[in-house]
């Protein structure tokens, strides 16, 4: 009776030790193929290598399954993945550094749940290049932008409840020195796009104005229960209204000279 118990126990010793194993050292490609189905495949981590918790790979940006454009981050992706304890609860914390465009690592707080699932991030300050905005398909494959997108937040909380997204803090996003392959005007301009939620968290509100250029941007909406509700308009800046026409067409309805842009 002793010999078969201790056979039992180092059985369930062993299980458990080949468990506790997979856990801590499960290759960064599972990690991979999560990402891509949940996002569709429209986020892919290509060549991944090294763990789960612990590693780095370049990421692709897709127009989905069947989409034949995609586009790379230059010099690819870093994460690290650790257990913590978050706003009293535990909860996993996530650093990602992208080596092109996040002088400091974005520090992430993921508290899955039963009821809620809620993502914390902390202050930052980053730069990517718009050129990957192509990756996702239709609209950004037609109008190719290039620049420079600044995105930075003093700390933005995504919560999802029963199908619905509730947002705090705010996001800020400068599109720098913007250009497309659908104008021969370089720079287009510089434009800023602000998401700031309200108090009761099922809603927020986006701002988008024109800092500087030859097409002038402007326009309102809200982000209500997970959707973007947006009105606003584009037109071309007094002498430049030739060289514009065209992109005019495309970004919006025109009216006259102006090209209304409505989402949602």
């Amino acid at each position: 009776m002793a010999a078969t118990t201790v056979r039992r126990l180092a059985f369930v010793a062993a299980v458990l030790g080949l468990l506790l194993a997979l856990l801590l050292f499960a290759p960064a490609r599972w990690l991979a193929a999560a990402l891509g189905q949940a996002s569709g495949g429209q986020v892919q981590l290509v060549n991944a290598r090294g763990s789960v918790w612990s590693g780095q790979a370049d990421l692709l940006l897709t127009g989905g399954e069947g989409s034949r454009t995609r586009s790379a981050l230059p010099e690819g992706l870093r994460w690290r993945l650790r257990p913590a304890w978050h706003n009293g609860g535990p909860a996993l914390a996530l650093a990602l550094h992208a080596p092109c465009c996040t002088p400091q690592p974005l520090n992430l707080h993921l508290r899955p749940g039963l009821g809620e699932t809620a993502v914390d991030i902390a202050g930052f300050d980053s730069r990517w290049p718009a050129e990957l905005l192509a990756g996702l398909g239709t609209p950004w494959n037609t109008l190719r932008l290039q620049g420079t997108l600044a995105l930075r937040s003093d700390g933005f909380r995504v919560a999802l409840a029963s199908g619905r997204a509730r947002l705090q803090g705010g996001l800020d996003i400068d599109a720098l020195d913007v250009a497309s392959r659908l104008s021969s005007i370089r720079p287009l301009g510089s434009y800023r796009a602000t998401l700031r939620a309200e108090a009761d968290g099922d809603t927020a509100r986006l701002d988008v104005q024109t800092l500087s250029g030859a097409l002038l941007l402007q326009g309102n909406g809200q982000w209500v229960g997970g959707r973007l509700r947006f009105a606003g308009d584009a037109q071309a800046a007094p002498g430049n209204e030739e060289a514009l026409a065209n992109l005019l067409n495309i970004v919006g309805r025109r009216q006259g000279a102006r090209s209304v842009i409505t989402i949602g």
